[in-house]
């Protein structure tokens, strides 16, 4: 795709995004544009302070406007961020999560003001044409002295404020999809100890979720990758089984089973590099245990765990993420061979139906 194109596409997609906005909310000011395309650009960096004073916010505005009401809406805004109702934490996620994934969006945003004057001019287009309703002379003289102002932060309008009451939180998408995993995590959480089971195929994101609850909850991954069959067990019997390119046996021993009896957890990680396995390490006791990768809810594991989720990834999605990631030889082998094994120990376990959540994972942005 041409630099010209590709900028035909954005700007496309950013008229597309204001007029949706515009259809959802027509008592809309010019400032309440700006706002939109303000945290579409930037994100949501210049509220966040800390993360106690982010979740102490939280709690007294979902206090002070009732509206912890169960609304759970996600709204895409015109980049990588989107704007999450308060409503969530009438669903089980704690103001904690909420703060903190804040916080973890702010240290992800840009500062891109070539990218914000862009969209500012797709906006004047729309205006001068008719197509989003506002004054064409007002609205470019607000513009103008928005900038002078150094694009700062705005507050809704007050018209706005009344008609719609906005209560959300500006969160990055990457984080936007397990949000409804996180209020059932902080539900079970609440009541004690928790053992979590990451399912999915290869390039799904398991290891991405992961790292995401590690960096909410401090908690304890294990990683499924660390259970690779050695060399002397790779027979073609084993390997006809179904499931049975992971040694299911030492995982359980190792870890499973110690962690259902609350028992100290020593296990020892296959180092692909030396085709070994290495002395044993000892897994901290946190309130979550993550189980991550494929096989992590194979029939042997079937009644461990508290909740367990498959990451759906979307074919294509697959594809490009491996090849992407991969030399074109080892992306083959994925295709070949272990993909294939992986969609045969799916279908024949019924891994999809045993799970407590699907999450659909593709590469588009968040709808």
């Amino acid at each position: 795709m041409t630099m010209k194109n590709t900028a035909h596409t954005a700007e496309t997609h950013t008229a597309e995004k204001l007029l949706a906005h515009y259809n959802s909310y027509p008592c809309m000011a010019p400032q309440d544009v700006f706002k939109f395309l303000h945290q579409s650009t930037f994100g949501c960096e210049h509220i966040v302070t800390d993360e106690k004073t982010a979740v102490d916010r939280i709690r007294r505005e979902a206090e002070e406007l009732r509206a912890v009401d169960a609304t759970t809406k996600n709204e895409p805004l015109d980049g990588d961020f989107s704007r999450v109702h308060l409503g969530y934490l009438a669903t089980g996620l704690s103001a904690q999560t909420l703060g903190k994934l804040l916080c973890l969006s702010s240290k992800m945003c840009t500062h891109d003001v070539g990218e914000l004057e862009r969209k500012l001019n797709v906006a004047r287009r729309l205006v001068a044409e008719g197509r989003l309703p506002l004054d064409g002379q007002a609205f470019s003289e607000e513009v103008d002295a928005w900038k002078k102002q150094g694009y700062a932060p705005l507050h809704h309008s007050e018209a706005f404020r009344a008609e719609y009451r906005p209560a959300y939180r500006v969160i990055h998408n990457r984080f936007v999809p397990f949000i409804p995993l996180l209020a059932r995590l902080d539900t079970l959480l609440a009541k004690g100890p928790i053992l979590l089971a990451l399912e999915g195929g290869s390039a799904s994101g398991k290891s991405t979720l992961g790292d995401i609850l590690q960096s909410i909850y401090d908690c304890t991954v294990c990683h499924m990758d660390d259970f690779f069959l050695r060399p002397e067990q790779r027979t073609p019997e084993r390997l006809a089984q179904v499931g049975g390119n992971i040694d299911i046996e030492r995982f359980m021993d190792e870890v499973l089973i110690p962690l259902h009896k609350e028992e100290p957890v020593n296990y020892r990680r296959y180092d692909c590099s030396t085709a070994t396995v290495l002395p044993a390490v000892q897994l901290a006791a946190t309130p979550l245990t993550v189980i991550e990768g494929a096989y992590s809810m194979h029939p042997s594991a079937q009644g461990y765990y508290d909740l367990s989720v498959f990451l759906d990834v979307e074919r294509d999605t697959q594809r490009r993420r491996i090849q992407r990631r991969n030399t074109l030889r080892m992306a083959e082998r994925f295709f070949s061979e272990w993909i294939p094994m992986e969609e045969r120990y799916f279908c024949e376990t019924h891994i999809r139906s045993r799970c407590d959540m699907i999450i659909p994972i593709s590469d588009e942005k968040t709808d």
